[in-house]
């Protein structure tokens, strides 16, 4: 079954929800409501990762997330800290957090690789050419979904060397990383590639640029849910350990739908 991973940006300037849950009340409860609705991970992240976003300095990017994660912790929820640095990984994973969710793939901070593998949590590493102020500029390929696939195998190489375990390590292509439209698409129909790793796959589509296009000018950031669902259900249908989203009820819908249609109705 694939895993739905909720997210939860405490952030005054994410593309989708920035500022709606920068309060540690509305952060939680919003953690409570996606958890209820279907969620299996909360993945909090406290610096935004849109294309030209500023870095956020450690100490606030922790001040944002740690409440968090240590509310959430006593509630029982299972979590992931979305985030670039070492310190941050480290300080949320001993507060309780499941996950280090890296959209560097370790290539950010030179300490992540080795923190993770000495706290022993799992870790999600993602394709990455380069941070948000100049990836747009990197977005150029041949052939994207081998070119991601091989790129990945470098650093998933470099985490297994600095003592990650295989067991805990999840690859993630970075949809909208330094990549366009039709570089997504072309590693979306290309998963299998990405399964030629050896390890699990996470797919985050959700409500990023690429799906946008398909709709009419102007329509807002929610109208996307719709297409993030399918994408949801159709990498779900390949395979895929886990789909990151910000509406989980229709990826919970969809889901269900696509296991009621491969068990034939014996659910």
């Amino acid at each position: 079954m694939t895993l739905i991973m909720g997210v939860l940006n405490v952030t005054p300037d994410s593309f989708s929800d920035g500022g709606r849950w920068t309060s540690l009340d509305a952060a939680v409860e919003h953690a409570v409501e996606l958890t209820a609705q279907g969620a299996d991970l909360i993945d909090v992240g406290g610096e935004s990762t849109r294309p030209g976003a500023p870095r956020v300095p450690v100490d606030e990017e922790l001040g944002r997330v740690l409440p968090v994660i240590r509310e959430l912790t006593a509630r029982g929820i299972r979590t992931s800290i979305d985030t670039m640095n070492a310190e941050t990984a480290r300080r949320v994973i001993e507060a309780g957090a499941s996950w280090i969710n890296d959209v560097s793939g370790g290539q950010a901070d030179p300490e992540m690789l080795g923190t993770a593998a000495e706290l022993g949590c799992g870790y999600l590493l993602s394709h990455w050419r380069g941070h948000s102020a100049n990836m747009n500029a990197l977005a150029r390929y041949q052939d994207a979904a081998t070119e991601v696939r091989d790129e990945l195998r470098v650093q998933v190489d470099k985490a297994l060397d600095a003592g990650i375990h295989g067991s805990r390590l999840v690859v993630d292509p970075g949809l909208g990383f330094a990549k366009n439209h039709e570089h997504n698409w072309r590693i979306l129909a290309r998963i299998d590639l990405l399964e030629e790793l050896g390890f699990p796959v996470l797919i985050g589509a959700s409500r990023k640029r690429f799906l946008g296009a398909l709709l009419p000018e102007g329509a807002p950031v929610a109208d996307r849910d719709l297409p993030s669902a399918v994408v949801s259900a159709l990498a779900a249908r390949a395979g895929v350990w886990g789909v990151r989203v910000h509406d989980v009820v229709s990826t919970r819908r969809a889901l269900d739908v696509l296991e009621a249609w491969t068990s034939g109705g014996h659910l």
